[in-house]
């Protein structure tokens, strides 16, 4: 927590405003927009995954679409396709930036459309913090006029050439759970370019209720909308998210800086013009068996870590589902290590993290 949290959380008690609308609603959306820029409309929910799920509302996903997933995420990007019954299409990563390949995209629209099936929607992913190649896939859904729902769950400080993430898509998401760069314990977000957009978007999240003196309901709607209080967290929250940021990029260059010379360990770049806030630290080793032997040794001695995300295409949930792969994303899960990147991390608990690991290499 930054400081000012109990604060607005206390104002929100005082003054009894303890539903899913009141002042630090408006106040957090509002420092949202600030932070972001552009001019963009945020409506703050209950968590990043009810945004995405109306974000493909809004963009007109119904049962039997077929919507473009980037596999190397969380479930929680995917699993909102299915709640509209519509069909994920997976598509894998390219390994400058881990996110989803425009060459395997391009060639996952193009058999779409040879079935005469052209795909909904394009959720992309801004994985661990670094940006996707936003030029090169917003060309090629602007070639094919699909609509992109931009995955920015992991990425709130992250930027594209300049340009913050959240607000580079047709529909931002972002997720404020309590493993995220800012948190309000479970919370999230839909950003838009569009104010229509954003009052439709709080319309479908209280429950869809018409204007009437009685409750009347002509659209089905969801209890998506974040509650005062914890939008008082997000306040608090949104006041210390710079040094959130910096925190967690120095971790990473703390991480580079003492384990970088190995040969055996591999570490994200950025390229040019994209800056990441590395919500986490990873490192790619030669192979699953020395992944494996770095991760048991640090949980011996009570230091999590954690193998990257497994590929959507690769989940029991969604056997079955379309894909466009080429190894890319398995070959990164057997072999990517996720090592503890908390922004309250000091020096002496990453140097317990470095030691752990140049041991068990030596060894």
């Amino acid at each position: 927590m930054g400081g000012n949290e109990q604060t607005y959380v206390n104002e929100a008690f005082q003054s009894n405003w303890i539903a899913p609308l009141g002042p630090n609603v408006d106040a957090f959306e509002k420092s949202i927009e600030n932070f972001l820029g552009n001019d963009l409309k945020v409506a703050v929910l209950s968590s990043g995954t009810a945004a995405i799920h109306l974000a493909l509302e809004l963009v007109g996903v119904v049962a039997g679409d077929d919507v473009i997933c980037q596999s190397f995420t969380f479930a929680a990007s995917a699993n909102p396709i299915t709640y509209l019954g519509a069909r994920p299409v997976f598509v894998d990563s390219e390994r400058e930036t881990w996110n989803i390949s425009p060459k395997l995209l391009e060639e996952a629209i193009v058999a779409g459309l040879a079935k005469g099936k052209k795909p909904k929607a394009i959720i992309a992913v801004h994985l661990y913090g670094m940006p996707y190649k936003v030029s090169e896939i917003t060309a090629i859904a602007a070639k094919f006029n699909i609509p992109i729902i931009e995955d920015s769950a992991e990425a709130l400080g992250s930027t594209y050439k300049e340009k913050p993430c959240g607000g580079l898509g047709d529909l931002g998401i972002l997720s404020f759970n309590g493993n995220k760069i800012i948190t309000t314990s479970g919370g999230g977000a839909l950003v838009t370019k569009n104010i229509e957009l954003k009052k439709k978007a709080v319309f479908l999240a209280t429950q869809a209720r018409d204007e009437a003196p009685h409750y009347q309901h002509t659209h089905v709607g969801y209890n998506y909308r974040m509650s005062n209080v914890l939008a008082g967290i997000g306040r608090g929250q949104m006041e210390v998210v710079n040094e959130r940021v910096k925190a967690r990029r120095g971790n990473f260059d703390y991480y580079v800086e003492k384990l970088g010379r190995l040969t055996e360990i591999i570490f994200l770049e950025e390229p040019i013009g994209f800056y990441s806030n590395r919500w986490l630290s990873c490192i790619l080793l030669p192979s699953y068996e020395i992944r494996e032997k770095i991760r048991i040794a640090l949980l011996e001695e009570n230091i999590e870590s954690r193998p990257l995300w497994k590929p959507m295409h690769l989940q029991p949930v969604f056997m079955g589902c379309s894909q466009f792969v080429d190894g890319t994303s398995e070959d990164l899960f057997n072999r990517g290590l996720c090592l503890p990147s908390g922004s309250n991390l000091i020096k002496n608990d990453l140097d317990r993290v470095i030691e752990v690991i140049l041991k068990t290499l030596v060894v």
